[in-house]
């Protein structure tokens, strides 16, 4: 069942789906986010038995939907979080150097001053206390730079907006790639991975939690999982969870909203990315390829978990807060696209989300089931180690410790080697090797699978008519290899057409669908179903950006279908 890379494709699942049914597992892990995929791989890796099942798409919830950074969070420092910052800066360099280089990258930031003296001392002294607690792994030390000289490096900013800068260096990476790439590792390493099956319920021995109900959202009907350790790691749905086993539960996770914009790399002359305070939140401007990410918010989510919707008043105030220092404004039209994504905090004492810890923690409310909430995305193999180790505790069984610093994720092995012969790799394949680039970027070492493909079907070396940056061999290999399994996962989260392009993914629907439809079974009904049901998303997320406030942004949102309820296979 297991091919040498984790592949996850339509036959994965019908074979994982069929396990799920047979076996008694050591550990099901619940939600395959990045703490979830995470789990998956750390016990899969120390030798246990484990199967992964998700209600969506890998990574459709909140991993999808970050600030695409590993970062250790400035802003921790000033609440002395220094264990915390010490932790994710050690995770940032494993994730730059070992885990996955193919997927992760050092991006320079400016972070403009404005006042002269005490601001360059404080956060000066930040920066260097950064870059002391994060080893220098991985990332250039930061650089004091006068006004002209931060100018030079971001000529788009405001003369007034500054007076001078500190340069530092942090990680970025593609979330969603990443997390699906774990649970491919994680399948690799013997997981039985299935996407697209709800938790309905648990299986109980008396008091104790010994596996779930899951309902299969393509095919439908029921699979009662046996496992004698369950691991809840979904994130803004661990209270839904915790409702399932009678409520009893110590974890309070709240939902905290970030909404990001996705510009053109044109509307902003720079050459380096931006971060500076701002009433409520940090403001970002990121490079990302040929876009810019400007992000974020911070606001109370107390509505459809499954939707979080950006409303016009986010988008204003980004804009807004953007254009404070930003020499040529930003303009609604400038917008390719949004996206909002829902932080798991941990319920604290304070009022005000931002406040709220980014620490992670994890209990075990009854026997059996283990769960785990909070914490970033840059430390998610941290939470999955101490989630694993506390379902090992309670099983009573003694286990090899976490080795997972130590294993790469597929693509990376050899990435570096490869990197260097990328333009004998344009030249053996015939693509420009910009493109060649673009696919180690996304696949690493993987990228000779796609090759074979391209080979054997020419066709599939050319771009996507709709969304030229991406070849069609993109969407043929996300549902052959990658557990794509609707329009969705391959225009939002194998690739990011549907916030990279003005038109949200429209054009390039139907022509995905036709190149994907012989891989997943799709009849000429099944295609003209899926673009529907994208169209009908692009329009519900579109109408909730029109509405003034969150309540009207959601009730617009809601409106989109759900293509996962079993309809296609019915």
């Amino acid at each position: 069942m297991h091919s040498t890379h984790g592949e996850l494709g339509p036959r994965q699942r019908a074979e994982a789906l069929a396990q799920l049914a047979s076996r008694e597992f050591d550990v099901v892990v619940l939600g395959a986010g990045v703490v979830g995929a995470g789990a998956a791989l750390d016990a899969a890796t120390r030798g246990l038995s484990v199967a992964l099942v998700e209600q969506r798409d890998y990574a459709s919830g909140t991993s999808s939907r970050s600030s695409k950074l590993v970062h250790g969070g400035l802003r921790y420092l000033e609440q002395l979080e220094f264990g915390l910052v010490r932790e994710a800066l050690r995770e940032r360099s494993l994730i730059l150097n070992t885990l996955a280089p193919h997927l992760a990258r050092p991006v320079p930031f400016l972070y403009p001053l404005r006042h002269r003296g005490w601001e360059r001392l404080y956060v000066g002294a930040g920066v260097a206390l950064y870059d002391v607690l994060g080893g220098r792994h991985g990332v250039p030390t930061h650089k004091h730079l006068s006004r002209g000289a931060a100018r030079r490096l971001f000529p788009a900013l405001r003369k007034d907006a500054l007076v001078g800068a500190v340069r530092y260096y942090d990680g970025q990476l593609d979330d969603a790639r990443h997390t699906m790439m774990l649970a491919r590792t994680a399948q690799q390493y013997g997981a039985v991975c299935v996407p697209s099956a709800r938790v309905t319920g648990f299986r109980r021995e008396g008091d104790r939690v010994t596996g779930v109900v899951v309902s299969d959202l393509e095919g439908g009907g029921q699979v009662e999982v046996k496992a004698k350790q369950t691991i809840n790691a979904t994130g803004v749905w661990t209270d839904d969870i915790q409702q399932l086993v009678g409520g009893r539960g110590q974890l309070s996770v709240r939902a905290s909203k970030g909404i990001h914009l996705v510009v053109p790399r044109d509307r902003i002359n720079a050459t380096v990315g931006l971060i500076s305070r701002t009433a409520t939140s940090v403001l970002f401007v990121i490079p990302w390829e040929d876009h810019w990410i400007v992000g974020t918010t911070d606001s109370d989510w107390n509505l459809d978990l499954a939707h979080p919707a950006a409303s016009r008043s986010d988008i204003d105030y980004l804009l807004e807060q953007a254009n404070r220092l930003l020499s040529t404004p930003l303009t609604h039209e400038d917008i390719q696209g949004v996206y909002a994504g829902l932080r798991p905090l941990l319920q604290g004492e304070s009022d005000a989300t931002s406040q709220l810890s980014r620490e992670h923690a994890v209990v075990t409310p009854v026997a059996g089931l283990t769960m785990i909430g909070g914490g970033k995305y840059t430390t998610y193999r941290v939470m999955a180690k101490d989630a694993v180790d506390a379902a090992l505790h309670s099983l009573g069984v003694a286990a090899p410790s976490s080795v997972t610093d130590r294993i790469p994720v597929v693509g990376a092995e050899g990435f570096p080697a490869l990197w260097n012969a990328r333009q004998r790799l344009a030249d053996e394949s015939g693509l420009h090797i910009a493109r060649i680039e673009h696919l180690l970027h996304r696949y690493g070492t993987l990228v000779h699978e796609l090759l074979q493909l391209v080979a054997e079907e020419p066709g599939l070396g050319e771009p996507l008519a709709g969304a030229p940056e991406y070849l069609r061999v993109e969407m043929r290999y996300g549902a052959s290899h990658e557990g794509a399994l609707h329009l969705d996962d391959l225009l939002a989260r194998r690739t990011r057409v549907s916030i990279e392009t003005f038109d949200r993914g429209l054009a390039a629907a139907p022509e995905v669908a036709r190149i994907v439809a012989p891989v997943l079974g799709w009849t000429d009904q099944d295609i003209d179903r899926e673009v529907e049901h994208y169209t009908a998303r692009v329009a519900a997320e579109r109408e909730s950006q029109a509405q003034p406030d969150d309540q009207t942004a959601d009730a617009a949102r809601v409106g989109a279908p759900d293509v996962r309820m079993g309809a296609k296979r019915a």
